[in-house]
């Protein structure tokens, strides 16, 4: 359904997208992660008309999204961060003015608004006036906009962004139904989203794809060393974290040490990643500083934990504002699908 090849997008000097190629087929949800910057959003805005690429092309159903453009806009539905709709309409009039936008003949409107209100759980406010509506119904009657004319690709960029754990619950439940029918990629910066709702990822960074495979498959292939974690207390010695944090760190094979929150105050916990398992020797570290070992694990690779290797990001991840960076992995150290 898409298919997108050595795709690039320039700014003056600055490359937004450099070199991008992944396809989508018909019936996949696929999960859109990178920190800010990635190249996430030009590549939508590629794909749906919206900017034109400097290099290479890009095809939505068939048809090329610069030559073509009238045609992939046909079937693409598409719901950008901030949903575009305006306040002081009706939700039913709203509706009715993207379909006459569309094209659509009015008894071919009114079927297709009744359609698209029931499976977006809209059908009781449309009579209310949209700037009455919470977030999460305005999210909604976008949803219900995207899908009016029926198109068989849905691109969303970060569709539960602003929303409550409930909204969220209820916009992601409502993507998963939707999906079973259309070929969607889905924009955002909640990992947890990606787990519950796509059965494929793409990562950017820098403007260059750096994983392309089913979300399990990209946490086994990204084992990548040993993922330990460490809760150290008070023994006959007191060390403070920072001092902590350092002997981890010169432990042979470590490459990172993260300082995670622990349970007690005085206690100290660390997420270390190591070319092997450093077990062994985190317990004698303790026992030669004179510290007690209150949690000692080996954990398996999260998709928070692959994104912070990919992206070069090793004290944020996308739910804490997706404020990725570093030069993450060369073009060859690629994920891919098998």
């Amino acid at each position: 359904m898409i298919e997108v090849r050595d795709l690039a997008r320039q700014y003056g000097s600055f490359h937004a997208l450099a070199g991008v190629t992944f396809t989508v087929n018909s019936g996949e949800i696929v999960g859109f992660l990178g920190p800010n910057g990635a190249g996430k959003t030009t590549t939508m805005k590629i794909l749906t008309g919206f900017l034109s690429p400097t290099g290479g092309e890009a095809k939505v159903a068939g048809f090329d999204v610069v030559t073509e453009s009238l045609e992939v806009r046909r079937r693409i539905g598409y719901l950008p961060e901030s949903a575009p709709i305006y306040a002081e309409m009706r939700v039913i009039d709203y509706l009715d003015f993207i379909g006459r936008v569309r094209g659509m003949a009015q008894a071919e409107r009114v079927t297709a608004i009744e359609r698209a209100a029931s499976e977006c759980d809209i059908t009781d406010r449309l009579h209310q006036p949209v700037g009455t509506l919470s977030k999460g119904y305005r999210q909604r009657v976008g949803l219900a906009q995207a899908l009016l004319h029926q198109p068989p690709i849905l691109i969303l960029d970060e569709p539960t962004s602003g929303l409550d754990p409930n909204q969220i619950l209820a916009i992601r439940n409502l993507i998963r139904r939707i999906g079973r029918s259309r070929t969607v990629i889905l924009s955002t910066h909640i990992l947890q989203e990606v787990q519950a709702t796509c059965d494929r990822v793409l990562i950017l960074n820098h403007g260059q794809i750096v994983a392309d495979a089913p979300t399990e498959q990209i946490q086994s292939s990204q084992a990548g060393g040993a993922l330990v974690k460490v809760v150290f207390g008070a023994g006959t010695v007191r060390l403070g974290a920072p001092a902590l944090k350092a002997l981890v760190a010169a432990l042979p094979g470590v490459t990172r040490v993260t300082e995670q929150t622990a349970e007690d105050p005085e206690q100290h916990a660390f997420e270390v990643l190591a070319a092997q398992d450093v077990r062994k020797e985190l317990f004698d570290l303790a026992v030669a500083q004179g510290l007690r070992v209150w949690e000692l694990t080996k954990e398996r690779s999260t998709l928070e934990e692959v994104f912070r290797r990919l992206t070069g990001s090793a004290e944020s991840s996308p739910d804490a504002g997706d404020r990725g960076g570093g030069s993450g992995p060369p073009p060859d150290q690629v994920v891919r699908s098998a």
